[in-house]
C-alpha cells in the first residue's frame, strides 16, 4: 500500500503534462452555450411577436374594408368575435415581445418584430385570397436578408440587467425636450407634414417602450415580483405606454396612414438601437469591413420598412 501511495505522489499530473493551459474552462463553455440558448429562445419569440401582430393587423383590417356601404366600420367591427381575438393579438404580441427580451438583448430582437411586416402580407394575401405580387415578394425578401445581414455581422451581446439611474435621466430629458418639440411642430403643420411627424414621435415612444420593457424584464429576472413592482422602470413603462398609444391615435386622425405608418415603423427601431446602446451598454461585435455591411443592411432595412408598411395598407 505505502508502495501504492508513493506511486501516486509522483504519477505527474494534468496540470504538469500541459503547463501553461488554464483547466477551468468547463464554467466558460456552459455559459456560452447558455448564451446560445437564451439568443435562439429571444429569436424563436420575437418571431412568435412579430407573428401575432401581423395575424392580428389582417384580421382587423379585414373586417374594417368588409363592412357594408353606409355603416359604421367600428360597429361592424366590435360585433365580430374575430374582430375581439385580433386586438388581443396586441397584448399577446407584447407579452411574447417580453419574455423576448428577458431572454436576449435588445439589439437582438428588435429587428425581427420590424418583421411584422413582412409576415403581413402573405397573410394578408392568404386572408384576401389572393396571390402576393412580385414587388412585395422581393421587398419581403430583401427586409428578411437585411434583419439577417444585421445579425450575422453585428452578433449583437447583451449590456448592463440594470444601468444606473444616472443614464436614465439624460437619455429620459433629451427624449421628451426632442419629442415634445417635433410633436408640437407637427402639431402647427398642415395634415400631412402633421400625420408624418406624429407618425415618427409616436415610433420613437415605442423605441422607449422596447428598451424600458427589456429593463422591467431584467428587473422581474433579477428579483422577481419584488424586483419588478419596486422599481420606477414599469411604471415609466406604462406612461410612455400611454402616452405613445394616445399620440398614434392622433396620428392616424391627422392624415392618411401611408403617411404615418412608415414614420412610425423606421422610427422604433432606429431609437431602441440608440438608446440600447447608450444606456444598457449593449454592443454589436462587427469589426472593419463588417460595419460598412451592416450599415448597408440597415439602410436596406429602414428602406424594405417604408415600401412594405405602404403595401400593408
Amino acid at each position: 500500500m505505502l508502495t501504492g501511495l508513493l506511486i501516486d505522489a509522483h504519477r505527474p499530473t494534468l496540470p504538469d503534462l500541459l503547463p501553461g493551459v488554464p483547466l477551468a474552462r468547463a464554467p466558460a463553455a456552459s455559459t456560452n452555450v447558455d448564451r446560445v440558448q437564451s439568443d435562439l429562445l429571444a429569436v424563436l419569440f420575437a418571431l412568435a411577436s412579430a407573428l401575432t401582430i401581423a395575424w392580428g393587423t389582417v384580421v382587423r383590417h379585414g373586417i374594417a374594408v368588409s363592412a357594408p356601404a353606409g355603416s359604421s366600420p367600428m360597429l361592424t367591427a366590435i360585433q365580430k368575435p374575430m374582430w375581439w381575438a385580433g386586438m388581443s393579438t396586441a397584448i399577446i404580441a407584447y407579452g411574447l415581445q417580453v419574455v423576448a427580451l428577458s431572454f436576449g438583448p435588445l439589439l437582438l430582437v428588435q429587428p425581427f418584430l420590424v418583421m411584422s411586416l413582412m409576415f403581413t402580407l402573405p397573410l394578408s394575401a392568404a386572408y384576401s385570397k389572393r396571390r402576393m405580387s412580385w414587388a412585395e415578394i422581393m421587398w419581403s425578401t430583401l427586409l428578411t436578408a437585411a434583419v439577417v445581414v444585421v445579425l450575422v455581422l453585428g452578433r449583437p451581446i447583451g449590456g448592463e440587467d440594470q444601468p444606473p439611474i444616472q443614464r436614465w435621466i439624460p437619455a429620459l430629458l433629451i427624449g421628451m425636450v426632442v419629442l415634445s418639440g417635433i410633436y408640437q411642430l407637427g402639431a402647427r403643420s398642415d395634415k400631412r407634414r402633421r400625420a408624418l411627424l406624429q407618425g415618427l414621435v409616436t415610433g420613437a415612444i415605442f423605441g422607449y417602450v422596447s428598451v424600458l420593457s427589456k429593463a422591467v424584464a431584467d428587473n422581474f429576472n433579477l428579483g422577481g415580483f419584488s424586483g419588478l413592482f419596486t422599481a420606477w422602470e414599469l411604471y415609466a413603462l406604462i406612461l410612455a405606454a400611454t402616452v405613445g398609444t394616445w399620440v398614434q391615435q392622433n396620428a392616424f386622425n391627422a392624415g392618411a396612414l401611408r403617411t404615418s405608418l412608415p414614420a412610425m415603423k423606421i422610427g422604433e427601431p432606429i431609437v431602441a438601437f440608440t438608446l440600447g446602446y447608450a444606456v444598457l451598454l449593449e454592443r454589436f461585435q462587427a469589426v472593419d469591413w463588417e460595419w460598412i455591411g451592416m450599415g448597408a443592411a440597415l439602410a436596406v432595412m429602414v428602406l424594405s420598412t417604408v415600401v412594405l408598411s405602404r403595401k400593408s395598407l
